[in-house]
């Protein structure tokens, strides 16, 4: 599985993100994630990027909406307990699987 973490330079929810990615990935060694700063917005769109930090498993965002742009500005992710700079560790869990084919 390729996870890949898509941020703008100095983006201010890139601890939280790490945080929350490594806790989803606890027992996962298997996985490995590459880390890549955008600067621009053609290499946004190239990568799939749809705002800082974006999150790819096997080249695609879990959690883009539909027609969701791709660019450079700060993202938000809803869950349950409201709105965050990154998803959930249940959330990346989630995602994580449905990628793995365990369960969507």
């Amino acid at each position: 599985m390729d996870v890949m973490l898509l941020t703008v330079p100095d983006c201010p929810n890139l601890p939280l993100i790490e945080e929350r990615l490594t806790e989803a990935l606890s027992g996962r060694p298997e996985i490995h994630v590459s880390r890549h700063v955008v600067t621009d917005h053609s290499q946004a769109q190239e990568l799939g990027m749809h705002g800082s930090p974006t999150i790819l498993v096997n080249g695609r965002d879990p959690f883009a909406e539909p027609g969701q742009p791709a660019g450079l500005s700060c993202r938000l992710y809803r869950h349950a307990g409201g709105v965050s700079g990154a998803p959930s560790v249940a959330q990346l869990r989630a995602a994580l699987a449905g990628e793995a084919g365990d369960d969507t």
